[in-house]
C-alpha cells in the first residue's frame, strides 16, 4: 500500500502527541520527521513512554525548520503549533509544494481584520486565507477537500457548536440571534504549558468561566454560522475550565422557527450527517466519558415546553475530534482515502 510521507510540528504537545499517536498507527501514513525545539536529540519512546512499542518509539525529535522538512521528504506537514507561530511555516511549505495540515488558529478565518481583532496584530500570512480550507468535514464537504493544499482545523469548542447548529441555520429551524452557548472544556484544551492557572491545585476542585464575553474561537463560530444562515449571526458563547484531563461539552439553547421542535432538528441531522461516520444521534444527553479517546462527537435535542426554547447537546474529546483526530480527518479525505482511516 503506498504511504504519504508526513511530518509533525510542535509534535510534543498535547495535540502533537495525540496526532503522533493516531498517525504512528495509520496505514497509509510514514511519518518521516518530529519536531520539537524542547524534546530535540530525545527519541519518542523518551519523551512518550506509552509509544513504546509503536513504530515511531526509536524516532528522534529534531529541531523544527522549514529546510529539514522539506529535506526529510514529507510531502504533508501537520503543524501542532500556537496561532502566530504556525503561519511561520506554513508559507515557505507552500512555496515548495507542500501540503500543510494546521491545527493553529492561523488560517480559520477568511478576514485578516477579524484575526487582528480576536488575535491581535497583523496576520502573518495574510495571502494565504483565501487557499485555506477550514476543515471541518461534517460542514465544509468532501469536495472542498479534495486535494486541498492548506487545511485549517477547526478548534475544539467551535466543533462542539457547528456541528449541531449549521444544519439548523441552513434550514431556518431557530431563531439565530436567540442562540445562547455554554461549553465546558477539559484543562488539556489549554495546551501543555506552565501557567499558574492550569496548575493542579488550582484547577482541580474548581470550576471557572473565561475568556467572557469575547473568546478567541467566537471569530470562527461566527463566521461558519453566519455562513451557514446566510446573513450576519451574533451568539452569546461563555466557555468554563472544568477539572477534567480531556473531554468537551456544549449546551446550545436557541428559540425554534417556523414550528420546529426536537423532531425536525433530528430530521436534519439525520440526513446532513447520515453519511458521516463520526456524528452520533443519541437518546440520552451527550457524555463526555463516551465519546473519550475517540473521534466522535455525540448531539442530542429537547425542547423545553415550558419556555418554548430548543436545548441543543454536544459532547466530544478535545484533543481527538476537537483537534488531531479531526486533523486525520480532513487529511483523509483531501488525499481520497476514506476519512476514518487511522481513526475508526
Amino acid at each position: 500500500m503506498e504511504q504519504v510521507k508526513a511530518a509533525i510540528v510542535g509534535a510534543s504537545g498535547y495535540s502533537g502527541e495525540e496526532l503522533l499517536s493516531l498517525l504512528a498507527r495509520h496505514p497509509r501514513v510514514d511519518v518521516v520527521a518530529v519536531t520539537s525545539r524542547q524534546s530535540a536529540g530525545r527519541t519518542v519512546a523518551e519523551i512518550f513512554p506509552r509509544m513504546a512499542a509503536s513504530r515511531l518509539a526509536g524516532m528522534r525529535f529534531v529541531e523544527p525548520s522549514v529546510g529539514a522538512l522539506v529535506q526529510s521528504g514529507a510531502t504533508t506537514v501537520f503543524l501542532a503549533l500556537p496561532h502566530g507561530l504556525a503561519a511561520e511555516f506554513a508559507a515557505p511549505l507552500r512555496s515548495a509544494g507542500v501540503q500543510v495540515v494546521d491545527l493553529s488558529a492561523d488560517f480559520r478565518l477568511k478576514s485578516a481584520g477579524v484575526f487582528a481583532e480576536f488575535y491581535g496584530g497583523t496576520h502573518p500570512a495574510p495571502d494565504l486565507l483565501a487557499e485555506s480550507v477550514y476543515a471541518l468535514p461534517e460542514i465544509c464537504g468532501d469536495d472542498a477537500l479534495a486535494g486541498a493544499g492548506l487545511l485549517a482545523c477547526p478548534g475544539c469548542y467551535p466543533t462542539s457548536i457547528l456541528v449541531p447548529l449549521v444544519p439548523l441555520l441552513r434550514r431556518k429551524l431557530i431563531e439565530p440571534d436567540s442562540i445562547v452557548i455554554n461549553s465546558l472544556s477539559g484543562v488539556s484544551g489549554a495546551g501543555r504549558k506552565a501557567e499558574i492557572p492550569l496548575l493542579f491545585a488550582e484547577c482541580n476542585e474548581s470550576l471557572r468561566a473565561y475568556g467572557a464575553p469575547k473568546h478567541r474561537h467566537l471569530s470562527e463560530i461566527e463566521q461558519e454560522l453566519s455562513a451557514a444562515e446566510g446573513g450576519e449571526v451574533r451568539v452569546s458563547f461563555t466557555p468554563h475550565l472544568v477539572p477534567v484531563t480531556r473531554g468537551m461539552i456544549s449546551t446550545i439553547v436557541a428559540r425554534p422557527a417556523g414550528g420546529a421542535g426536537a423532531r425536525e432538528v433530528e430530521e436534519a441531522w439525520a440526513s446532513d450527517y447520515a453519511n458521516r461516520p463520526f456524528v452520533r444521534l443519541v437518546p440520552h444527553l451527550p457524555d463526555s466519558k463516551h465519546v473519550m479517546n475517540t473521534n466522535f462527537v455525540d448531539v442530542a435535542v429537547r425542547e423545553d415546553a415550558r419556555t418554548g426554547r430548543l436545548l441543543i447537546f454536544s459532547a466530544l474529546d478535545n484533543l481527538t475530534k476537537g483537534a488531531a483526530g479531526q486533523a486525520v480527518q480532513a487529511f483523509n479525505i483531501s488525499q481520497g482515502w476514506d476519512e476514518g482511516t487511522g481513526l475508526l
